[in-house]
């Protein structure tokens, strides 16, 4: 009797498998990688010839950027086993600051690091790649340019500068605006002279304020000397040791104008022409490994240095009112820089696209950020 029951109860389970088998085969595979549809039969050959090359950006020593940078080249080393050896020089040490792109452009160096942002002047479309006010976040920009297109898309526009060109850093959100003035309402912003970058100076210009964009290293001494009301560089963990909290009393958030800041390596195409495939492949994957990791390491400061920023600030949030009215001349903005240049009407489109296309998951998964278990139970669920 019993071997019955064991044998009854197998062919049930072999009925029932067979069965989960057809369901699935009518349904067909759902999600694919890609990359291994592409590779999978690829034989990628390693070759003892060695490289030593040169890494240029705008990037002083005592900013976590150049750390990022300084990641992805001892990445490279570790796994190519000292076959491709790039040694990174930050701002000022090989060329100034702002022409590390045209030094690798033009070959005077191999490899470059940016915020590609600071490119518009040469084309409106590198800013999006950077941070666009209202935009993606850190997990958007990660979703959108490995899963929807972005990173070839920003490969074919360094690629019009002879590059080719990799997601090298995403440090997710930035901290806001450092000031003595405590604004938080649309009117308080009226006159105020700011320092910033991208797109949101233009939009705070049309707003009323006046702004400009002082390299990093000049926008203490504005602060100190009042050239300026309000400055912003990154996140907390790039402010903190900036000083912006000794001589600031308060912090403007949220960082509405950069929820994402995303960062590049750029390379030039005939340098990279001269690598073979295993160390070309080695690049890449290593400057995914740092895009990854740079995320989870600045969060983590991140958290530090905002409870050290708040022992001397005071963090004010912006009124939804004013984040609402903020939003709508940004998109205002991005809706005529779209007419006016095709390209980045492509590139925002596109992220517009992933944009609600997440949407669904994005209000079904809410309400479980994962804060402290008294603040949780208290009722605190929202990101």
């Amino acid at each position: 009797m019993k071997k019955a029951l064991r044998i009854t109860l197998v062919v049930l389970l072999i009925i029932c498998f067979m069965a989960t088998i057809s369901y699935a085969a009518k349904r067909g595979k759902f999600g694919v990688d890609e990359r291994h549809l592409a590779v999978q039969k690829l034989k990628v050959d390693a070759s003892d010839k060695k490289f030593n090359w040169k890494m240029v950006m705008p990037w002083s020593k005592g900013l976590l950027f150049y750390d990022i940078c300084v990641h992805f080249c001892d990445s490279v080393r570790l796994a190519s086993g000292g076959r491709l050896v790039i040694k990174p020089f930050s701002a000022g040490e090989l060329v100034p600051a702002m022409q590390s792109f045209d030094a690798v452009s033009k070959g005077s160096a191999e490899v470059g690091h940016d915020w590609p942002g600071y490119w518009k002047g040469k084309n409106e479309a590198f800013v999006p790649f950077s941070s666009v006010p209202y935009g993606l976040d850190g997990e958007g920009y990660n979703i959108w340019l490995y899963e929807r297109g972005g990173a070839k898309m920003m490969d074919d526009l360094y690629g019009q500068f002879n590059m080719r060109a990799f997601p090298c850093g995403q440090c997710d959100q930035e901290q806001g605006l450092s000031s003595n003035k405590k604004a938080s309402k649309m009117e308080d912003f009226k006159g105020m002279r700011i320092r910033t970058v991208g797109w949101y100076m233009d939009i705070l210009n049309e707003m009323g304020a006046s702004v400009s964009p002082l390299p990093g290293g000049e926008i203490y001494l504005a602060l100190e000397r009042g050239v300026i009301d309000a400055g912003e560089f990154s996140s907390p963990a790039m402010t903190y040791p900036m000083g912006f909290q000794d001589i600031c009393d308060y912090c403007i958030s949220p960082g509405a104008h950069q929820p994402g800041i995303q960062c590049a390596l750029f390379i030039n195409k005939d340098k990279w022409a001269t690598l073979p495939a295993d160390l070309q492949w080695i690049v890449q994957i290593c400057a995914a490994e740092t895009q990854a990791w740079s995320l989870w390491w600045i969060q983590n400061l991140n958290a530090k240095a905002v409870v050290l920023l708040q022992k001397d600030m005071e963090f004010v949030r912006m009124s939804d009112e004013a984040l609402n009215e903020f939003a709508k001349a940004s998109f205002d903005y991005i809706d005529r820089m779209s007419a006016k240049y095709p390209l980045v009407k492509e590139i925002m489109d596109s992220q517009e696209l992933f944009k609600a296309d997440y949407a669904e998951w994005r209000e079904i998964k809410k309400g479980l950020a994962p804060w402290p278990r008294d603040q949780y139970v208290g009722g605190k669920h929202l990101q």
